[in-house]
């Protein structure tokens, strides 16, 4: 299963997520609910970086992704419209694939 892990700030902005996991759809290179989480977890990561030309914080590897950004993201309407329609997105699918996806809002992380 693949879960999302969506944290928010003191002041309930989204701040950063990061998603570990594989969806179990399909075998290895075919699954798309898979291959669909990672497509919609890095687009926004570029839509961040290089079109509202934020400085993320990252790493990717087999099975996970990690993002967050700074403070003065957080207040940016194209920040937040770029990582709100991605967790939307991703909260879509887990309701289509609920054996496959989870979308989990964590605690504020200061």
């Amino acid at each position: 299963m693949v879960e999302l892990h969506v944290r928010k700030d003191s002041r309930q902005r989204l701040s950063s997520f990061y998603a570990t996991g594989h969806a179990g759809w399909a075998e290895s290179g075919e699954d798309i609910v898979c291959a669909a989480v990672s497509a919609v977890l890095q687009a926004a990561w570029l839509g961040l970086a290089e079109v509202r030309h934020v400085d993320v914080t990252g790493s990717r590897s087999a099975g996970r992704l990690d993002l967050s950004w700074p403070t003065a993201a957080r207040d940016d309407p194209g920040a937040q419209a770029i990582v709100a329609t991605a967790i939307l997105s991703i909260e879509r699918m887990a309701m289509q694939f609920p054996d496959h996806v989870r979308v989990i809002i964590e605690a504020s992380d200061g």
